[in-house]
């Protein structure tokens, strides 16, 4: 494993990591930051000479995605804070990967260029224009060799759609077309058209004072292209097919679990409230995150999750504390591995699940500085509520609720997982001979 800090000592609030996503190959990743920047990092090829050093990602490109802007209209801030990144599949040489804000979603492409052209006849090396006059005879321009640059360029500014904050982006499986989905409606785009966007889902009640939920996150089927989820505060998916109507005010099928009584508080909706959806590789199944569980669901079963799993079931007791320092409405991602066999979710102490579905093993592992020695092994960890503690458990009132993990991701083939620490970039991957 290896580790990209930020800052040692205090961290800037502009270095905290906010995505983290690989590209379709696992060949790169990206991340996206609270100062509007994206890092892409590239995995090492292997050599002959160190066959070790296969697996190794390496900064490739750094670029400034988003600005701090200003709305003069509503007198508010505008963050440049990334929210989410999306890559696109690979069709040529270049990158293209989708990056957004609270407001504006952007289509950048990231190419090489390793030659430059020259001998141009109108123009010096240097760029500035000859005098005509001095053209005596003509040149075949010629393409040398220079060294490697990484260009990131802007290609499309999908802007000016959105009343509320983007919370999500998802690329169709037709790559033709994306939705951006904020906390009350999502709507969907053409890749090649930035001045019109299709309203697909609404839930603006006509009165504000009426609204009780929002929408916390949406996805695209990963091969049905008229099939998209979304969730809400209250703790239900709605799967809607576009087929069906141009407005997706009707949902096909409707998730949610009954509330047992016996568990209900003060805290039941907030806690219900899912903060992530993920739909498998397979397109089978889905998974959702809310404050204290992984749930999977299966896309025919919408009375109940299929396996529901308990990332830090420890907390319950101590939600009135979280109430109070707003932990409480942290929002938890969750991963798939490739195989769909393992799932992988963030908790707090810088701790991170994983579950074994077909084992039903879960393990709790942490991404710290101790840990950050290359080929250093990751010893799992255990907490413990009340009683004596044994030497190697932390207690729960021993925990750091300021160190979280909120964002991971997993390679799409391999044994690669990678973690945001507050500004600190982990990646982790199984023991290489």
């Amino acid at each position: 494993m290896h580790l990209f800090e930020g800052d040692q000592g205090e961290c800037l609030k502009a270095d905290i990591i906010s995505t983290v996503e690989f590209n379709h190959t696992g060949e790169l990743l990206a991340t996206g930051d609270k100062g509007g920047r994206v890092v892409i990092f590239q995995r090492e090829q292997e050599s002959k000479n160190q066959p070790h050093r296969r697996g190794e990602y390496n900064v490739y490109s750094t670029f400034q995605s988003h600005e701090p802007e200003f709305d003069y209209l509503k007198s508010l801030e505008i963050e440049e804070k990334i929210n989410k990144i999306r890559w696109l599949p690979q069709q040529n040489a270049a990158y293209f990967l989708l990056s957004t804000n609270d407001k504006t979603v952007k289509l950048w492409k990231v190419s090489e260029r390793g030659r430059r052209p020259e001998g141009y006849n109108l123009k010096d090396d240097d760029g500035r224009i000859r005098d005509p006059s001095t053209i005596t005879m003509l040149r075949v321009p010629v393409l040398q060799p220079m060294d490697l640059m990484v260009e990131a360029t802007p290609r499309r500014v999908f802007s000016n759609a959105h009343t509320y904050h983007i919370n999500s982006i998802s690329v169709n499986s037709d790559y033709e077309t994306y939705m951006s989905a904020d906390d009350l409606r999502i709507n969907l785009w053409n890749l090649e058209i930035t001045n019109r966007s299709f309203n697909i889902v609404d839930i603006k009640p006509a009165n504000m004072e009426e609204l009780t939920e929002v929408i916390t996150a949406a996805e695209f089927h990963p091969n049905q292209c008229n099939t998209f989820v979304y969730s809400s505060s209250k703790g239900t998916i709605r799967l809607c097919d576009m087929r069906a109507a141009a407005l997706c005010d009707k949902h096909s099928k409707f998730f949610e679990e009954p509330e047992d009584p016996s568990n209900r508080s003060f805290f039941s909706e907030i806690i219900s409230s899912i903060s992530d959806v993920k739909f498998s590789h397979s397109g089978r199944y889905m998974m959702t995150r809310d404050y204290l569980t992984v749930k999977v669901w299966d896309l025919n079963m919408e009375s109940r999750p299929l396996e529901t799993y308990q990332v830090h079931d420890y907390l319950r007791s101590k939600l009135c504390s979280l109430y109070e320092n707003d932990c409480i409405f942290d929002k938890f991602e969750c991963v798939w591995n490739g195989s769909d066999s393992v799932i992988m979710t963030g908790s707090y102490n810088n701790f991170f699940r994983m579950f074994d579905r077909n084992t039903k093993r879960d393990v709790t592992l942490e991404a710290s500085r101790e840990n950050s020695k290359p080929r250093a092994i990751l010893k799992p960890r255990k907490v413990c509520v009340g009683g004596k503690r044994r030497k190697d458990e932390i207690s729960v009132d021993s925990l750091d609720f300021s160190k979280k993990i909120l964002h991971s991701a997993w390679h799409p083939t391999e044994n690669i997982i990678a973690v945001a620490a507050t500004n600190n970039l982990y990646i982790f991957q199984d023991k290489v001979n």
